[in-house]
């Protein structure tokens, strides 16, 4: 049987030092555990092909589709603020590119299927604890709308990984609009490869922003757009209580999404210096920090750059510099506008800013739920407060707050049960909780049992819906099922 994947690899047609060429590394009894048919529709592929023994030789890197041009993608980066010059894809491989049903060109890659050249001693695989991890939160935040990776399949290998015990080896085949990362442009710029970033800069722009190639300065231009997608990604996050727990610069993707879900965690009770990740000892990438992390990784991004601005490098630098300096603004209108739709409000005055920083507060001092406080604000818009007064451990203060958020909202002229929708599509019922997503994982390695994960991911793609049937899926971890630390999928 011939599967087919319609590839088009403009990636591995670049010069011969931005990538490895290397097949995937045969595993030994390949078996499909999930499939993301609509996906696999949308990118052109047939699901019922890819379900079957065959498909799923491919999908582990058991076998090559017809046109893959399999590569491991060179890239630096700083790892919590220290430059390492060679990283590379140590686990994964890049099959190839494929145009989707919409005209969008899509990477396909296969992680956790085996050594590379960039490996470091790495043995190339992958855990399934870690492939059903990314699986789960990268369809989550897909479903809420946030520009992220895509999981096309999860594939059980057959054979043991060796961590700090024996866990079931996994594959994972992600989707992206490119892999291309801040890292990758370091890559070049760090061995005073100009023609390399150059190089990558346009292929960069043919590929995320065509639009630029008519620019009076398309490099400017580039990093400028680059800038505007982070800032608003960034705000995203924050605004569904999500902390990416290592944020480094190889990965901080150029397209704009939100890739390699690793020690990543959503808040549970209100904290903005909520560390999660075991690697994380310093709070680098606390909750709080990430907008300031964002910026301080396009500073590299800038650097790098810098030589197809100008000859003249103070020049350059003041160029560079004028373009950061946008960050802030378009972070904090993306956050702010963001935040105002969540308590329901649909004009910007004066004082909205500090009326939402109060409610924050409130919520840190009161361990108050992120994702439920918000939830059930939309209910208190229509007059129903008791469940949203109930995330807070002393519920006056919710009252005192909520006189003067009604005050605010008697200016606009909506409707309580209008307002009350509008902040229901914006404030999700369902996230992936941590300790819901540990409990799938412990199900499916200590028992080969993967109901809870499948029944995670049901709930998950309506995360605005409420969903009685699944009401307890809301609900925060209790004390005895609390996670207090992630840890990186390596």
């Amino acid at each position: 049987m011939t599967i087919h994947f319609p590839f088009q690899n403009t990636y591995s047609a670049l010069p011969a030092n931005f990538f490895a060429r290397v097949a995937p590394t045969p595993v030994a009894a390949p078996r499909l555990i999930k499939l993301n048919r609509p996906l696999a529709v949308q990118l052109g592929l047939d699901p019922d092909l890819l379900s079957t023994p065959e498909g799923a030789e491919i999908l582990a890197g058991k076998r090559l589709p017809d046109g893959a041009d399999p590569i491991a993608m060179a890239y630096a980066g700083h790892q919590f603020g220290h430059f390492v010059p060679q990283l590379g894809d140590g686990r994964a491989i890049l099959l190839g590119e494929v145009i989707d049903r919409d005209g969008v060109r899509r990477d396909i890659q296969l992680k956790g299927s085996g050594p590379t050249p960039f490996s470091r001693r790495g043995d190339g695989r992958a855990a399934l604890g870690p492939v059903l991890r990314e699986y789960i939160v990268s369809e989550a935040m897909h479903a809420m709308g946030i520009p992220t990776t895509r999981s096309l399949a999860a594939v059980v290998t057959g054979e043991a990984v060796m961590r700090e015990t024996a866990l079931p080896g996994a594959v994972l085949t992600r989707i992206a609009a490119s892999h291309i990362r801040v890292g990758t442009f370091q890559f070049f710029a760090a061995r005073g490869d100009t023609d390399g970033v150059r190089a990558l800069a346009d292929h960069v722009i043919a590929r995320h922003y065509p639009e630029l190639k008519t620019a009076d300065q398309p490099y400017r231009a580039l990093l400028a757009a680059v800038v505007a997608r982070q800032a608003a990604l960034i705000a995203r996050w924050l605004l569904v209580g999500f902390i990416h727990g290592v944020m480094n610069t190889d990965n901080t993707s150029i397209s704009g999404e939100t890739i390699d879900y690793g020690p990543c965690a959503f808040l549970d009770a209100y904290n903005p210096g909520q560390v999660f990740s075991s690697i994380d000892e310093m709070g680098r990438y606390a909750y709080a920090n990430q907008p300031r992390i964002g910026l301080w990784n396009l500073t590299r991004l800038a650097e790098c750059l810098l030589p197809l601005y100008s000859d003249d490098q103070e020049k350059a630098i003041e160029q560079a510099q004028e373009i950061l300096g946008e960050f802030p603004e378009k972070f904090t209108t993306a956050y702010n506008a963001g935040l105002r739709a969540k308590v329901g409000l649909f004009t910007a005055r004066d004082g909205d800013e500090a009326l939402i920083q109060d409610l924050l507060d409130a919520m840190a001092k009161n361990a108050a739920d992120f994702t439920l406080t918000f939830r059930h604000l939309g209910n208190a818009a229509a007059d129903d407060a008791a469940d949203v007064r109930a995330q807070f451990t002393d519920p006056a203060a919710f009252d005192e707050w909520a006189a003067r958020w009604r005050e605010r909202l008697a200016l606009e002229p909506q409707s309580p049960a209008e307002r009350k929708a509008a902040m229901h599509a914006v404030n999700p019922a369902f996230i992936p909780r941590n300790h819901r997503i540990e409990a799938v994982i412990a199900a499916a390695v200590n028992n080969d049992d993967y109901a809870p994960f499948e029944e995670l991911l049901t709930v998950l793609a309506k995360p605005f819906e409420d969903q009685p049937h699944y009401a307890a899926y809301t609900e925060p971890p209790l004390p005895e099922q609390r996670v207090t630390q992630t840890f990186c999928g390596t």
